[in-house]
């Protein structure tokens, strides 16, 4: 029978740990086919390098929980009384003298919590080798993936040709939210970001209720839609109204960017080659002084996780990894520019799942 734990057996016995403990979050998902909230109730689950997994679960999540067919045995525990006593009684079933965690997912109270039920507990981050084995997509999660950028691309062609001189940011941002549910969304992949004229020059903008856009101005959406479990990312910048030439030249600097990106990618090359060749592109241009932000990031069942696209990160994309080409150029006071394209790693090159125009766009 196969061990579904096989995975996070070895990242535990390559670590020299005893065992490795997941929380609600990607990884969970991934493994179990199940997401769980993560709120004031602990839920973990603990797979030791050799024998049957544990886990720590809320009483009232059980009945969910029994549909994962866990292996191992189960501690449960009930608000009235709280969790203290399930983890010392995990710790008389289990020993454990050294454990690899989820270090930007686990919560502090949690790690609080294990320490207290074993004092003498060496507790390791195993972010980077856990969020790895994410890092290859298979052909199921490339389907879901371009499932989710389909939804948010037809969702923007619905808002573009909406958009008037006049409307608030606030009101785009609805627009787009109520678009992406209606092209069959299941969540979205995080909150939208609508920002025009000079909100567009801080990366990640809040949209804001008073301010009406203006002919000339630059509105910039990052967005994405999330399906079965899996995000899109994208980026469009487009001008309301009119462009100047200036602001035109920008944005044909940063397609540019962009551009290269693709043509750098494909199996083998490292995160630092495509940021360095790049940012190169944004580098020779008048606009230095503008580049605030790296190339992008990995992209799956969480909107940001590795690979991260930056000069000195030298991990090798392999075919399969899924990453962020988001190059950017923000002036602040005046406007920016971001493009960005969700692309897959193939053996010879690269493909982008995101197939919405990136020519410059003067809509309004």
């Amino acid at each position: 029978m196969t061990d579904r734990y096989s995975e996070y057996r070895k990242v535990a016995y390559d670590l020299g740990v005893d065992a490795v403990a997941l929380v609600p979050g990607p990884n969970f998902t991934r493994l179990f086919n199940a997401s769980f909230h993560s709120h004031e109730r602990p839920l973990l689950v603990i797979v030791p390098v050799d024998g049957l997994p544990a886990a720590i679960v809320p009483n009232l999540e059980l009945r969910s929980f029994d549909l994962l067919n866990f292996e191992g045995e189960v501690f449960d525990w009930r608000d009235q009384v709280g969790y203290a006593g399930a983890f010392e009684t995990l710790a008389s079933k289990m020993s454990l003298s050294s454990l690899a965690v989820e270090g930007q997912v686990m919560r502090v109270f949690v790690h609080h919590a294990l320490k207290a039920a074993y004092p003498d507990l060496s507790i390791v981050d195993a972010e980077k080798e856990i969020s790895i084995l994410r890092m290859i997509k298979s052909a199921d999660d490339l389907a879901k993936m371009e499932h989710a950028i389909k939804i948010s691309e037809n969702a923007l062609t619905d808002v573009l040709a909406q958009v008037q001189i006049g409307m608030t940011e606030k009101h785009v941002e609805g627009l787009l939210t109520q678009a992406m549910f209606t092209h069959g969304a299941e969540e979205l992949a995080f909150g939208p970001i609508v920002a025009a004229g000079d909100n567009s020059a801080r990366p990640h903008a809040h949209a804001r209720l008073d301010y009406k856009i203006q002919d000339g101005d630059a509105l910039l959406f990052d967005f994405g839609a999330r399906y079965k479990g899996f995000c899109a990312d994208i980026t469009r910048t487009v001008f309301v109204g009119s462009v100047s030439d200036a602001a035109r030249d920008v944005y044909e600097t940063v397609l540019r960017a962009n551009l290269r990106g693709h043509e750098i990618t494909k199996a083998g090359v490292t995160a630092h080659e495509i940021d360095d060749e790049v940012t190169k592109v944004l580098e020779a241009s008048p606009y230095t002084d503008r580049i605030r932000t790296k190339t992008g990031h990995g992209l799956g069942r969480d909107v940001h996780e590795a690979p991260y696209i930056v000069r000195g990160n030298h991990q090798v994309l392999n075919t399969g990894v899924v990453y962020t080409n988001e190059p950017g150029l923000y002036k602040i006071g005046a406007f920016g520019v971001r493009i960005e394209d969700d692309v897959v790693v193939t053996e010879n090159g690269c493909r982008s799942l995101t197939t919405f125009p990136k020519e410059l766009m003067v809509v309004g």
